[in-house]
């Protein structure tokens, strides 16, 4: 009898920790690993992109446009049971470089540049005026096909490519 008591109780122990291991958290790490010794070691002035490549590896992006950037983004993210993933932690190291490839400058950025969207809500948040649904169907009467300046065109003397 005080066996199959004790068996029941691991039982009970052992189905108490597998429920609260499924109800735990998950954390992931995501995209570039940073080794502070390395990311150290790179010095503006000195290091060029092929040292860069080298001693930080191959960057997670790169700019297309404008002045040339390496970006290594590394970011954690927790997942709460039965729902996505969000970004708990965010790191990017921003590397510029200058017109003959050199290192300019080293820079870090964080968490200041998320943003968190919600495309299943009814609204997206967007810059500019807030209008209504009758300011967005009446807004433009009057203004579509008006002349600047006055005066209904046409036959009454314009000046049209013809002349007219």
């Amino acid at each position: 009898m005080r066996n199959s008591r004790l068996m029941v109780q691991g039982a009970a122990v052992l189905a108490l920790g597998v429920l609260a291991a499924g109800c735990s958290s998950i954390k992931d790490h995501r995209g570039y690993i940073i080794d502070e010794a390395l990311v150290a070691s790179v010095q503006p002035g000195v290091d060029n992109k092929l040292s860069v490549e080298r001693t930080l590896g191959r960057p997670t992006f790169t700019s297309q446009f404008g002045k040339q950037t390496w970006y290594y983004v590394a970011m954690n993210t927790k997942q709460k049971p039965f729902n996505r993933p969000k970004t708990d932690n965010q790191s990017i190291l921003v590397v510029d470089f200058d017109a003959r490839g050199n290192v300019s400058s080293l820079t870090r950025e964080g968490m200041t540049k998320v943003v968190r969207l919600s495309p299943e809500s009814d609204k997206t948040p967007t810059l500019g005026r807030d209008r209504s649904f009758f300011e967005d169907l009446f807004g433009n009467i009057g203004a579509v096909g008006a002349i600047p300046g006055g005066g209904a065109g046409g036959a009454t003397g314009g000046s049209g490519p013809n002349g007219s």
